[in-house]
This record gives C-alpha cells, structure tokens and sequence, in this order.
C-alpha cells in the first residue's frame, strides 16, 4: 500500500481512502472500512468553490471527472493504513515506510502504463501549480521513462512510520489540509477529519459453485452488487454465455436505484436487499488493489483510490488529495448530496473466495462502475472455466452500463447485436474495464497470480507467500 502511494499518485494515496478485507485462517474475517466521508461537520467557507470539470478520453470512451477543493472528501487512508498494521501487521510501522519514503524521495521511472495514466489526465494534472510541478515540471506532462520526484511526500511518509494517524486527523498535518482547503472554497474542515474513524464491518457472503465469496458490504454498494449478481449465475447449471452475462449485468444495475442508495447505510441493509431477491440460506451470501495469500493461509485484499485526485496537493505534505466528492460514479443522485459523515457509496469490492473454508481466490479491482464486472468476470474465469488466476485476468471483458455493452477485442458480440444490443467496441484491451490484481492457491499446483496487464500489474512470489498489484 505505502509503495502505491509513491508509484500510483494519481490512483492512491495518503489523500485517499479505502478498503480492507483481511480472512485470517480459523478468525471470523472483517471488513477494514476505511473510504471517504462526506465532510461539512464544521462551519462552511464564506465562499462555496465550484466543482471543475475535466473530459478524459480512454480512445474508445469519454468520462467527465470534476476536480478542485469543492471535490475533497476525508480522507480515511492513513487512520486505515495505521489500524491495519497495528491489528494484523508483523512488521514495526516506522520500519514499513523505509521503501515507499526512499522511492518518493530518489523518484521513480514511469512505466508506459504510468506514463498512460499521466497523459490521459494531463488536464488534471496541470489544473494547479502544485500539481504540474510535480507531473510536469519543464512545462509539459512527464513521458514513460521520465521520472517523478515526490520529496515532500517521502518526508510525510516518515512521520507516519514515526507517529502514526495522529497528525493527519488533529496534528499540524491535518491543519495544514484544512488551511489549503477551506481556503479554496472546500468543505472539509478540522471537525470532519477529527471525527473521522475506521470502522469493522461483516463482510457480505454469498454461495457461488460450491463456494463461499466475501465481499464489500454497505455502505459500499460494488460489493452486494457483485454478490446479487453471483447469486443469479448460480442458479445456472452452466457457467454464462456473453447473453447470460449481459443479461445479468444489467438487472445488477437496475437495481442501483435511489432507494437503494438511499437505504445503503441503514442497519440490516444487505440481509434485507438480498433476502427480498431470493438470495439466503445460511450466511447472506477507482483506484489501485493489492491481493495477497500467504502459507498460513492468511488472505488479505485491500483497494484504495483517490478518484482521479482533485488537483489539490498541499504545500510542505506532498498530499494529492482525492476528487470523491466530484465522481459521478459515487454521486449518482447529484453532487454534495450526501450528509455530513456519510460514507460515500463505492463500487470497489476486496474480494476472497473460500473453498471448504480456505481461501482459493483473492481478488480485486480498479475501475470505477466497472470494478463490479471486472471481479465478477475474473470469478467466472478461475471457477466456471478452469483458468488459472493470471489468464483469468488477462481475458477480455465487458461491461454493460446505460443500456450500452462495452466490449474489448475477443468478445464474440454476434448474439448481442442480434438480439439488438448496442455496442461500444473497444480496439484494445484498455484500462477502462477496471485493473483486477488476483492470487489463487491450488491444492495440487501451489500458488499462482495474475497482475493486469491493463493497468501494470504485476504478481511476485515472496518467499513462500504470494502478491499481486
């Protein structure tokens, strides 16, 4: 995680939150929530800022992100980042930041992946001074091979190692925030980051195959989404033609109404929303991902994102901070609707499959809306085809959102069109259709992992343990 914060800044950071799902061997697993809040606790600035609207062009589609202080929410990733190595890591904090810091602060070689994501966003990235000079210091955006200088990152860095979450919610860190923030016209104030927490929550389960699939419960809305989708294609004898597939895409979609974004944060939510559906029996069941087993048979996959970032990165801290509060994605009944404290309603879903009660699968995915069927489709690969983890995540995919089927090359689109689908065909596998990171552990053939291409994944085997991101 702290690694992604230097190498992915624009999808991750200390300005961003995100998830957790942590299923230790013969432990109950629990569900790190640590996402953005709405802020507005405090008092308002005597000058409302405007959200800014930037076009970004993926070559095949376009999507609007809206950046700029009126677009930060609280961040929640240092307080989840501390929580976590405190509950379950094995390795001293300070000691943990050692790589990350060295990285931000000798600089890192953008990859053409990295280098994508910098060109497609450069309206972003150059919107504020302290932004450009970090993404395009000599006046224009920074190339593959250039490299990226982040000093006063690796400085913040190490004094999270040194003092933990605390200044960054009521120290001079967080002061610092608030300060640049409220200045600029944005919401977030001392009092949201003061109140702000990470909470524990029951992972949402589902049976698919013969499988136990853990996922992202409300107030996230990817997760039960996933599941209700999985609950339908078990119903299935067969694993899902590209029709099926579509098919049930889009009644995960229709269900994403108001009254479910409304009722998302409410007690019971998921038992209730699955329940009503026919889903039961037992147990009810972007961005970056990092996914990880190991031989204790400990299972951990954890997303973060920071949206696109909002262009604000605070002087002295080396923050970028996110653009939640301007993402259509988690804004569909309009922006700066959701209360003070809310949680905001993510599509990202840390995911693990168990099978007789171990992890087989652990998976995720960047993406935004198409995080869901990025990790639906990964899951359909390893257990209804037989794929192991890596081709799984290399396959080609498709989304359905808008009444619109977006296809990448290899997706056979005959049926589809037959039955009067319109269709976004896409040239190239693209990053578009999410960045999914997954490991798997086979009885027989040991561990296994796929990094998405899409995105500059990478799986690593470190010792006898396995990691993708």
């Amino acid at each position: 995680m702290l690694v992604s914060f230097v190498c992915e800044p624009l999808l991750t950071g200390l300005g961003a939150g995100g998830y957790m799902l942590v299923a230790p061997p013969n432990e109950a697993p629990v569900l790190l929530d640590f996402f953005v809040e709405a802020p507005g606790r405090g008092p308002r600035p005597a000058r409302l800022a405007e959200l800014i609207p930037v076009t970004v062009s993926f070559g095949d589609a376009v999507q609007i992100f809206n950046i700029g202080a009126a677009s930060v929410g609280t961040y929640g990733a240092p307080a989840g980042l501390c929580e976590a190595a405190d509950r379950f890591g094995r390795v001293p904090l300070a000691q943990l930041v050692h790589p990350a810091a060295a990285l931000a602060r000798d600089g890192v070689r953008l990859s053409a992946e990295q280098a994508y994501i910098v060109e497609i966003l450069a309206g972003l990235v150059t919107a504020t001074p302290e932004s450009a000079a970090l993404f395009a210091p000599h006046g224009e955006v920074l190339r593959e091979g250039e490299t990226i200088r982040q000093p006063e990152l690796a400085d913040t860095l190490e004094r999270l190692g040194a003092e933990g979450a605390a200044p960054f919610y009521t120290g001079d860190i967080a002061q610092s925030v608030v300060t640049w923030i409220s200045e600029r016209g944005g919401m977030l104030t001392a009092e949201d980051l003061a109140a702000y927490v990470v909470r524990d929550r029951e992972p949402v389960r589902v049976r698919y195959r013969g499988r136990e699939v853990l996922t992202n419960p409300p107030p996230s809305a990817g997760g039960i989404l996933i599941a209700y989708a999985l609950a339908l294609l078990d119903a299935d004898r067969e694993g899902p033609g590209v029709e099926r597939l579509v098919e049930v895409m889009e009644r995960a979609q229709n269900e994403r109404t108001p009254e479910f974004l409304a009722g998302l944060d409410g007690a019971g939510f998921a038992a209730r929303f699955l329940s009503a559906r026919g889903v039961g029996g037992g147990p009810l069941g972007s961005t970056t991902h990092i996914a990880v087993l190991d031989r204790d048979r400990l299972a951990c996959s954890v997303t973060c994102s920071n949206g696109s970032c909002s262009g604000e990165v605070v002087p002295g801290t080396g923050i970028h901070l996110n653009n939640m509060l301007g993402e259509q994605d988690l804004n569909p009944l309009g922006f700066h609707h959701h209360p003070p404290g809310r949680r905001l309603p993510s599509m990202m879903a840390p995911t693990v499959v168990l099978r007789d009660g171990s992890p087989e699968l652990v998976l995720g995915s960047a993406g935004s809306n198409r995080i869901r069927s990025a990790i639906l489709q990964t899951i359909i690969r390893v257990v209804d085809e037989g794929l192991r983890a890596g081709p799984a995540v290399q396959a080609p995919r498709i989304h359905f959102e808008d009444g619109v089927v977006y296809a990448e090359p290899g997706i056979e689109t005959d049926a589809l069109e037959a039955a009067g689908r319109a269709i976004a065909r896409f040239r190239d596998r693209n990053l578009f259709f999410g960045g999914v990171q997954a490991v798997e552990r086979d009885p027989v053939s040991g561990f296994s992992g796929g990094g998405d291409e899409r995105r500059g994944g990478a799986a690593i085997v470190v010792g006898t343990g396995f990691a993708g991101a």
